[in-house]
């Protein structure tokens, strides 16, 4: 049996109470005919157990390496009849990864076929990025699409209509406080504070490794004791608020506010990304979609349905996207 049944299985006197709001005790736990010692499960508890198998779990994904593995290895995805929903990160994404950000730059075959995609009728894009908005805007250069800034908290509409997350007033004072004390404190041996008004980004890269770790440690616990949440990235410590925002919940609210309520039934979705924060969307969208996750790790555990060995393969991907749809 799916180990995950028998923990459910294991947590169902809890369920009985908190999920069905009632009792079950062991005369209303029906013994099945001809099958000594084993109960029929209320109807409503084994769907408990059955969403719960089926919820979405991280693991070693199938691994693409080159543009032909592609074809192999999603036959029959696309249709270019149907709308297809382009969803990326930025930094290690479209762009590789740099020594400091300010220097990341998006490849011009990248840019190529990405313009391409982002004309094409049947195609919708938005970049979700953990960059300030108008920082990944001006990077990408792309009219016409939708962008979303700070893993999501902020969003605007091809339009120029905008759709931010409110965050609440102590968090908003606590950021400004936690900015302060990083400054003060671990803005030094050539680690800096990148200030994105809403999250922010702690940047080691440069720091001589012998203090690397404990410089790093303390900017976490800085982050941590102002209630942010201190997520790993690539040499990096991204703060995002505590809230129940991210790039997952940004993916799902775009395709909802583009495509309605029943967008996973109309809508083909692809996903990339890179970084640990794109695993919320990978997460979310995992059955509803393809992702891929850039990364040189074979053992990495992903919620995406593949894994690009190379960040140039992500040319190769929007190339592919590009010939299904006659570009």
């Amino acid at each position: 049996m799916n180990k995950r049944v028998v923990s459910s299985l294991l947590l169902l006197p809890l369920w009985s109470n908190l999920v069905l709001g009632q009792e079950y005790n062991s005369t209303q736990l029906q013994q099945q005919p001809n099958q000594p010692g084993l109960v029929a499960l209320p109807s409503s508890l084994n769907s408990v157990v059955r969403n719960l198998a089926n919820m979405p779990e991280k693991r070693v994904a199938p691994t693409i390496d080159n543009a032909e593995d592609f074809d192999l290895k999603l036959p029959g995805f696309l249709n270019k009849n149907k709308t297809l929903a382009i969803l990326l990160d930025y930094d290690g994404t479209l762009a590789p990864i740099a020594d400091n950000p300010n220097k990341t730059v998006m490849p011009i075959t990248t840019e190529v076929v990405l313009n391409k995609l982002a004309k094409h009728p049947n195609v919708f894009m938005a970049i979700i990025s953990g960059r300030g908005i108008k920082d990944v805007q001006n990077r990408v250069g792309i009219s016409g699409i939708m962008y979303a800034g700070n893993h999501g908290i902020e969003i605007e509409r091809p339009d120029g209509s905008r759709h931010d997350y409110q965050l609440p007033i102590e968090v908003q004072e606590n950021y400004t406080k936690l900015v302060k004390e990083l400054r003060a404190n671990v803005e030094k041996n050539n680690a800096w504070v990148e200030d994105k008004r809403v999250s922010l980004t702690y940047h080691y890269r440069d720091t001589p490794l012998d203090i690397k770790e404990s410089q790093k440690q303390v900017a976490v616990k800085i982050i941590e004791s102002h209630g942010f949440r201190a997520n790993q990235a690539h040499e990096a410590i991204e703060a995002k608020p505590p809230v129940n925002w991210n790039k997952g919940e940004a993916a799902l609210f775009i395709l909802k506010q583009q495509f309605g309520e029943n967008w996973a039934d109309d809508v083909k979705v692809v996903f990339a990304g890179d970084d640990t924060t794109d695993e919320d969307a990978m997460r979310l969208l995992q059955g509803v979609g393809k992702s891929f996750r850039i990364s040189t790790d074979p053992q990495i555990q992903t919620f995406a349905d593949f894994r690009l060995s190379r960040q140039d393969l992500v040319s190769d991907l929007l190339k592919w996207l590009s010939s299904a749809y006659g570009l």
